[in-house]
């Protein structure tokens, strides 16, 4: 008799984050490795609880329904394993569970966080000699996890804010005397997110005047005296700025007007530094028009403005990482692979966890213009791909059909 394996999401959602689960269990369904595919509801958490069930004895239709819908299907959590030198409680509890649901392949897909969860787990089971791989599948919209090209659910967020950035773009653009517009998007760490509103152009013409990215110093003076030069020269002028900007002290800029809270990994929660502009430009008296624009959890949820090839390799990892959970890839992560860039072509390639956790992949600084408030070509021609083609969704009384677990 086979054994089986359990599949579980952590950390925060993005659009096509169930994709990848389809992928394992459509997998499993042509390669036939495992008697059962099991999920995990909230992550390790929910695992812990025994929170699991059968996911590979669904309709196909479910599963169908499932791929195309954002954010996470089987739930989620943030929480951190202790390192099990300092307490193997809860790996002694996990392993047992494991045990009684004879669960030989544990499969986790995350970002950064979830990665480190991976690279424990399998310290530890190969510490004690024990017959579970545990292996991870990447996702994050923010773009951030070192070696693999890019991270499923990024191409989808890129699509999205350069949709809506052109968009908005219009839309503050019909009166005579026009103002300020600024747009806010995540990224904590890093501006790939923000950078990505490069694809948004009208009559082959940029319409972001300027990109703020965490990788560059924020220095207010010259983002005030800029400005300032633009909006008097076109009355008119649009910003992108990454939530994660910091000045000349290292802290975000968000922070200096407004209290910040803390997740459970210690990271701050971000948001509001549009906000913080806007009140920098009137104190300033450049203008009183000015409006902030905060995308928030819009930009991992927005199925409907997907990318299908972010879709289509969110599915590949998932398939391939289970397609290849036989071979000695234990504590790894299934990573994406650029062959070719036009036409774009990618594939599948194993790296170590712990190289992955704890690392941060920020944006090159040769993708940085030299006046540190824009991007370069090779940062355009690195995201255009990755927005390509438009999802085939199921629909319902006009209105997308979704398919969750965790409800």
């Amino acid at each position: 008799m086979m054994s089986n394996c359990i599949i579980a999401q952590s950390g925060g959602p993005t659009s096509v984050i169930n994709s990848s689960v389809a992928g394992l269990v459509a997998s499993n369904l042509k390669y036939k490795i495992y008697d059962k595919v099991y999920a995990g509801l909230n992550g390790v958490e929910g695992i812990l609880n025994e929170k699991i069930f059968d996911i590979s004895a669904c309709k196909e239709d479910d599963l169908n329904t499932f791929k195309f819908t954002p954010s996470s299907g089987l739930g989620s959590c943030r929480y951190k394993l202790k390192d099990f030198k300092e307490d193997e409680s809860e790996y002694k509890k996990l392993i047992e569970i494991c045990k009684k649901y004879d669960i030989t392949s544990f499969f986790y897909i995350g970002g950064n966080d979830s990665m480190d969860t991976v690279a424990k787990l399998s310290a530890y089971a190969e510490k004690n000699s024990l017959a579970i791989k545990f292996i991870g599948i990447p996702k994050t919209i923010d773009n951030d996890l070192p070696i693999t090209d890019h991270t499923p659910g990024f191409g989808s967020a890129a699509k999205f804010i350069s949709t809506v950035a052109l968009e908005t773009y219009l839309d503050a653009s019909v009166y005579k005397n026009n103002g300020i517009f600024i747009l806010e998007t995540m990224g904590r760490d890093t501006g790939w997110l923000a950078a990505s509103a490069c694809l948004a152009k009208l009559n082959g013409q940029p319409v972001v005047d300027f990109i703020y990215l965490p990788e560059i110093e924020f220095d207010t003076d010259k983002f005030l005296k800029e400005i300032k030069e633009r909006f008097n020269k076109n009355n008119q002028v649009y910003i992108v700025v990454s939530e994660g900007i910091k000045n000349s002290s290292g802290r975000f800029i968000s922070e200096l007007t407004a209290y910040q809270s803390h997740d459970s990994f210690g990271h701050s929660q971000l948001g509001g530094v549009g906000t913080v502009l806007k009140n920098l430009i009137i104190e300033e008296g450049i203008t009183k028009r000015v409006k902030c624009l905060e995308l928030g959890v819009l930009q991992r949820s927005a199925m409907h403005c997907a990318s299908q090839l972010d879709i289509d390799e969110a599915f590949k990892v998932g398939y391939d990482a289970l397609k290849h959970s036989l071979d000695n890839y234990s504590g790894c992560m299934v990573a994406i692979k650029r062959d070719s860039n036009n036409p774009y072509s990618s594939s599948s390639i194993f790296v170590k966890a712990k190289d992955v956790a704890n690392h941060v992949k920020y944006v090159p600084k040769n993708w940085i213009n030299s006046q540190c408030n824009g991007v370069t070509t090779e940062m355009e021609e690195y995201i255009a791909p990755l927005i390509e083609g438009i999802p085939n969704m199921v629909y319902e009384n006009s209105l997308p059909k979704f398919k969750v677990f965790n409800k």
